[in-house]
């Protein structure tokens, strides 16, 4: 739980909101004038941070975090050998994380195609199980500052949210198809590589959280490096998913308070731009260049990054978007075909059947269902 606090003066309480998670109550408190807390106006409110230390590494919640962890992988063989001296297991990280003797283990590094090559690091289940107790506590109150566009590895955003936004944005930016519409399309050069530790660290301090958390962030953090010493989080970690996040609001809130961008959508390192001005775009992209170098250490990929017209063709999410429609991307086809080859479950079949569903993708159903 959480708490936002501001002059009395300047309570609304009209604009009291209550924002619920799993066994936790969020209390927002907005500013009379501040008008959207996660989108613009002033913040002249103070976000206090209630969950510390304590919370994390309580039995209850690494219990409730086993729980969540456990849902879907009880048939693993590692998490089978976890959970046979389970309640020993787990008291005895709660009385390394007490006494602060805690120490993370090391990873196992595996590469997959999705579609491009990705080098994967997977922690062992004691470790993993702690990610979730980190996560469940902290998330709550992160993801109410990030802004209403990021939508990746969020509750009730997703890709699907995502291109529905697109499409939404399209239509305005473009007069409902009036006039033409600009996209800026951008990529960032091996993201999770280049997260730099020192930087994530003192966006922590400025959020207030309190010492001890920022200990075992910085142990979980500091158990991986990419190429180089203080950079990189690894692909597969859960708590790597809201660090990013928290790391690309920085960001965020710049793209939203200081250039002031109307229709901006990000997923992950993924970030799309629209506009019906091409110069308006590219004096953004200038910016956005400047402040990824020279505030986070990011660079965007000189492959990836484009402007062109909506109406040929933009590649954003798995598809790509005309002014009307949008087909399936052929890498994503490719992928598609070849998972359904590998496996004869039906849930899979299912899960791309629903995700055809959210483009012109009827010719693509018809070849599934016919297989």
């Amino acid at each position: 739980m959480f708490y936002l606090l501001a002059n009395a003066e300047s309570f609304d309480l009209g604009k009291i909101s209550v924002y619920n998670q799993p066994e936790t109550i969020c209390f927002f408190f907005f500013e009379k004038h501040s008008g959207c807390f996660s989108g613009g106006g002033s913040t002249n409110i103070i976000c206090i941070m209630s969950h510390d230390y304590k919370d994390i590494i309580s039995l209850e919640n690494l219990h409730e975090a086993w729980r969540e962890f456990v849902a879907d992988k009880k048939n693993k063989k590692d998490v089978g050998e976890f959970s046979i001296s389970l309640s020993e297991n787990i008291y005895e990280l709660h009385l390394d994380l007490k006494n602060k003797t805690y120490i993370h283990s090391e990873y196992e590094a595996f590469s997959i195609n999705d579609p491009k090559p990705r080098s994967i690091h997977k922690a062992i289940v004691r470790d993993r199980l702690l990610h979730h107790a980190i996560y469940r506590v902290i998330y709550p109150y992160f993801d109410s500052r990030f802004i209403y566009d990021s939508y990746s590895c969020r509750e009730l955003k997703g890709t699907h949210r995502a291109i529905k936004r697109f499409r939404d944005f399209a239509r305005k930016a473009s007069k409902n198809h009036g006039r033409t519409c600009w996209v800026l399309k951008c990529d960032i050069r091996k993201f999770f590589a280049s997260i730099d530790h020192e930087i994530l660290q003192a966006i922590l301090k400025r959020h207030a959280v309190d010492k001890d958390t920022l200990w075992l962030i910085e142990k979980v953090v500091e158990s991986f490096n990419s190429t180089k010493v203080g950079k990189g989080l690894p692909l597969g970690n859960l708590t790597s998913q809201l660090l990013v996040n928290i790391y690309m609001n920085e960001f965020d809130q710049y793209v939203k308070h200081e250039l002031k961008a109307r229709y901006y959508i990000r997923y992950a390192d993924d970030f799309v731009f629209l506009s019906d001005k091409k110069k308006e775009l590219e004096s953004i992209l200038v910016l956005v260049g400047n402040f990824l170098n020279n505030k986070l250490t990011l660079s965007l990929h000189p492959d990836k990054v484009y402007i062109k017209t909506l109406a040929s063709g933009v590649d954003f999410l798995g598809w790509v978007h005309f002014p009307y429609h949008r087909i399936l991307r052929t890498a994503t086809r490719r992928k598609m075909f070849r998972r359904l080859a590998e496996t004869d479950k039906e849930e899979t079949r299912q899960s791309y059947l629903g995700m055809l569903k959210h483009g012109n993708g009827y010719k693509l159903t018809g070849k599934i269902i016919n297989r």
